[in-house]
C-alpha cells in the first residue's frame, strides 16, 4: 500500500507540474481546497436519514466516491508539501486514540 501511495503522490506531482500549478499548491491553499472538497462530500449526505446514508444508490455512491477521491488527493498533496508520512502519522494517531479511548474490559454484546 505504501508504494502505491508513493506512486500516487508522484503522479500528483507530475500532474501539477505539467500544468504549472506548483505555485498555487501551498500548504494553505491545499488545506483550503481540502476543506472545500470535504464540504462537497458532506453535501451528499445532507438531509439523509441514517438508513439512507448507509444505502446509497449506485449513482450517488459513485458521486460520493469521486468526492472522497478529491479529499484524499488533496490530503496526499498537503502531506507531500509538508513532508509528512501519512501512514506513519495515522499509525501514531491510532496509538494515541487507543490510550485516550481504551476498549472496555467487557465489550458490548
Amino acid at each position: 500500500m505504501e508504494s502505491e501511495l508513493k506512486s500516487l503522490v508522484q503522479a500528483l506531482r507530475d500532474f501539477a507540474q505539467a500544468r504549472a500549478w506548483e505555485p498555487y499548491h501551498s500548504p494553505k491553499n491545499l488545506a483550503s481546497a481540502l476543506s472545500v472538497e470535504a464540504a462537497e462530500l458532506l453535501e451528499h449526505f445532507q438531509w439523509l436519514t441514517e438508513a439512507q446514508s448507509r444505502s446509497l444508490d449506485p449513482e450517488k455512491r459513485a458521486e460520493v466516491g469521486a468526492e472522497m477521491a478529491d479529499v484524499f488527493l488533496y490530503l496526499l498533496q498537503l502531506a507531500d508539501k509538508l513532508d509528512i508520512d501519512l501512514v506513519d502519522a495515522a499509525r501514531r494517531k491510532m496509538i494515541v486514540n487507543a490510550r485516550k479511548y481504551p476498549a472496555p474490559l467487557d465489550p458490548p454484546a
